[in-house]
Order: structure tokens, then C-alpha cells, then sequence
């Protein structure tokens, strides 16, 4: 038997095992997206910390605050990316995803 239950893996994970042609098409689409000019890598991971927190995706925050930190965004840009969502998304969204990036940070 499987010790590992399918909700124990990483979401992102299950979605390229359990569906490889349209995981590897979505790819395709986030590097495209990638290279995009007009925003250095840093900002557009803060940007999608933002939007993460908007959409209240605390995992999407957490992920994406360790790849904002490999691009040199510091401790400050990383929670001020969550926080400028308070008066546009409430504080139900930055109360579910600051804690996922302070463990991003630790990552």
C-alpha cells in the first residue's frame, strides 16, 4: 500500500503526473509568460506573490516567495507584496497568506 496519500503531494506535482500533455502545454505558457519584457525576474515574482495572495492561494504565495527570494527580493518586498492586497482584496486574504510566506522566507 501507498504511504503516500495523492492529497500529500505537491499539487503542481500531481497535475504533470496525472495529466503530462496539457501540464507540459501549461508550461509552455509560463515560460512564454517568463520572457516577456518590461519586468525584471524579481518583480514579476513579486508581482505574482500579489496576485497569489489576491486569489488566496497561500501555496502559490509560499512557492513563489522562494523563487522571489532566489531573484534577490528581500524579506520587506516579499510581505509588502502580500499586504498591498488589504484594502483591495480584504483581510481574510493577507490573514490566510502571510503565515505561508513567512515559511516561504524560512525555505
Amino acid at each position: 500500500m501507498n504511504k503516500h496519500s495523492e492529497s500529500d503531494k505537491n499539487p503542481y506535482q500531481l497535475f504533470q503526473e496525472e495529466f503530462p500533455d496539457l501540464a507540459g502545454c501549461f508550461n509552455d505558457l509560463v515560460e512564454a509568460q517568463s520572457s516577456l519584457k518590461g519586468m525584471d525576474a524579481k518583480t514579476k515574482q513579486l508581482t505574482v506573490i500579489a496576485i497569489h495572495t489576491a486569489n488566496r492561494n497561500p501555496l502559490g504565495v509560499k512557492l513563489h516567495t522562494q523563487m522571489a527570494k532566489n531573484e534577490g527580493a528581500t524579506r520587506d518586498e516579499i510581505l509588502g507584496a502580500v499586504m498591498i492586497n488589504l484594502h483591495l482584496s480584504g483581510l481574510l486574504n493577507i490573514l490566510e497568506c502571510l503565515p505561508a510566506a513567512m515559511e516561504g522566507l524560512k525555505l
